[in-house]
């Protein structure tokens, strides 16, 4: 038989968590048609000897809701393993929309998620209005494939209008309109729907989102459109009102995510888990509901994440501790450049540490609260506040923190950051793990990913661009846990491809793919695991508007194989766009 591609001698991991085989693996017209000995003639032969060959990498919380719509490639997740990516997290999103409420769902975006509102501006075509509508205008060819949940914020404002923000809450008619609408989606291929509970999450202007209020019969009347269907997967965010200092917050919020998802016919549900600072014991709270609420019969799982959930802080990024300082504001607007050179003068330093930071930036815009907490507890801070190297290592002990380095040289903590801020000619950056990290240590993160009801998120592809880069988690979970962790128990490689791979396609219900099994859709990776390694995250300039975001590069992907094309090789893009929105639910035709 003539193939298209064959994936010569390399060490199989299949996904199904099973240990790796030496096989062949022939792919025909974007199909797996044989894994083994094989035999038989190819377009084209990839020799992998001494690598892994895995499944695509499936990466089920992402953000490209708005980027998908004008940007075929989708890094970084393609750089990262990744062939299928679920849109749509968090309850934010593009659709349905009305016309007049562009600027409204722009602005919510930009917000929660910090991706530049001018980019968006200039980026999204608009040519939809129905969600339907927006999966066939963004169904074009990309170098991975995609799939969309259905946003709860976009739908309410939709239906509500200024009611959606006003507090007011949601009318018997508004809840069927909503019902009907998700309902609508679901059958056009949509894969889930999903809702935003975070008193973090603000719209650019400080407001709260639209749906982060809604009662428990405004929840449960949209989950009830689930209900008769074979496809479809709830999703929340929530951090329990902890903030707010209510005591029976977490019992309230926790019985309202169990209706939600009850109240879907036995459709999966799943929930953000991370340690937080403010309640480092609330993780496990929440491991504890969720397994009396899977013994109840409500399938629920736990969104976790393989490393400290944090931000880069540079003068290059969306915020920084000294964006709210007086002398700073009046060079923000500068270039980098000049920038730079005005802080290095001993007279200006002085004058700006001995400020006090304001409640606006340079450019008008609130300051994130982050900001505030920064400032507030930095003497705590920047004992977990780190330089992250050329070979990033994420998981840093006390011994190498800003703190630390402040107190060698004999200088306030801000004071040391100020200066190495300045390194690299202004373009250094330092990490602030907020979550997972309160014992600077990995151990509730190792908790957390064995947990049975845990699968693999959070990576928030595609948002926060001015500050995160956590799509490169599926090559972080690769390389350290299976390979350079030294500080604690490591994952076993069967095991960790499986998390990226057959956990998240049974989860998401994506019978296609997930596995390396003949008959399968051919979405494969193949890595030279020895030199898997991630590279210091660079800002780049290549948004719409020419808004600016943080790229993070991969070596060791031999090839990203997408329906039978290869659209990574020896760690670069090519031309191929295989890569398609994914559609649940459809019958063929």
């Amino acid at each position: 038989m003539a193939y298209d591609l064959i994936i010569k001698g390399g060490t199989v991991f299949d996904g199904t968590g099973t240990d790796g085989f030496i096989a062949d693996v022939a792919i025909k017209d974007g199909i797996i048609k044989a894994i083994g000995d094989v035999e038989g003639e190819a377009a084209r032969t990839i020799d992998a000897g001494g690598a892994i060959v895995t499944p695509g990498f499936i990466d089920l919380h992402t953000h490209y809701d708005g980027q998908v719509s004008w940007d075929a490639d989708l890094r970084p997740s393609v750089n990262h393993g990744v062939t299928t990516a679920v849109m749509g997290s968090c309850g934010v999103g593009f659709a349905p929309v009305h016309e007049k409420d562009h600027t409204r769902l722009v602005r919510l975006m930009e917000g929660v998620e910090d991706i530049p509102g001018t980019a968006l501006a200039e980026g999204l075509t608009w040519n939809w209005e129905s969600f339907g509508d927006y999966m066939d205008a963004i169904d074009f060819p990309h170098a991975i494939d995609f799939a969309a949940q259905v946003v709860h914020d976009p739908l309410r404002v939709y239906v509500m209008g200024d009611r959606a923000v006003s507090g007011e809450p949601a009318t018997a008619d508004d809840i069927a309109k909503m019902r009907e609408l998700t309902r609508a989606a679901l059958e056009a291929g949509a894969v889930g729907f999903s809702t935003g509970r975070s008193d973090v999450h603000r719209t650019a202007d400080g407001e709260w989102t639209p749906a982060s209020e809604a009662t428990k019969d405004e929840l449960v009347g949209i989950a009830e459109a689930f209900q008769g269907l074979e496809h479809g997967v709830l999703q929340a965010v929530n951090d329990f009102d902890l903030e707010r200092g209510d005591p029976t917050a977490f019992d309230r919020e926790f019985g309202l995510l169990e209706a939600f998802a009850g109240a879907a016919g036995g459709r999966p549900f799943s929930l953000s888990l991370m340690q937080r600072d403010f309640a480092p014991k609330q993780w496990k709270d929440i491991m504890a509901r969720a397994e009396a609420a899977e013994a109840k019969g409500i399938p629920m799982r736990l969104q976790v994440a393989p490393r400290g959930i944090g931000v880069v802080l540079g003068l290059q990024c969306t915020f920084h501790p000294f964006i709210g300082f007086p002398s700073y504001k009046k060079i923000s607007h500068l270039p980098l450049d000049e920038r730079v050179s005005i802080m290095r003068d001993p007279a200006f330093k002085a004058q700006l540490l001995s400020e006090t930071s304001e409640k606006v930036a340079g450019d008008g815009t609130a300051i994130p609260p982050l900001a505030d907490t920064l400032l507030q507890q930095i003497v705590f801070i920047s004992c977990k506040m780190f330089k992250l190297g050329e070979n990033p290592d994420y998981e840093q002990g006390v011994e190498h923190s800003v703190y630390k380095m402040a107190e060698a040289a004999g200088v306030p903590p801000l004071e040391k950051i100020y200066d190495i801020l300045l390194e690299k000619d202004g373009r250094e950056f330092l990490y602030f793990p907020i979550y997972n990290y309160t014992d600077l240590n990995y151990e509730a993160v190792h908790t957390m990913m064995s947990h049975p009801q845990a699968i693999m998120g959070l990576s928030d592809g595609g948002a926060h661009v001015g500050t995160v880069c956590d799509a490169s988690f599926p090559t972080y979970l690769i390389a350290h846990w299976t390979r350079d962790r030294a500080k604690g128990a490591k994952i076993a490689l069967q095991r960790a491809v499986q998390m990226l791979t057959a956990d998240l396609a049974d989860y998401i219900g994506f019978k296609d793919r997930g596995r390396l099994q003949v008959g399968l859709k051919a979405n494969i990776n193949v890595i030279d695991h020895k030199g898997l390694r991630l590279h210091a995250p660079h800002m780049v300039q290549d948004l719409p508007a020419g808004g600016q975001r943080l790229l993070q590069e991969a070596t060791g992907y031999i090839a990203t194989i997408v329906n039978g094309q290869i659209v990574i090789e020896n760690d670069k893009l090519t031309d191929a766009r295989p890569g398609r929105l994914v559609r649940l639910g459809q019958k063929a035709a």
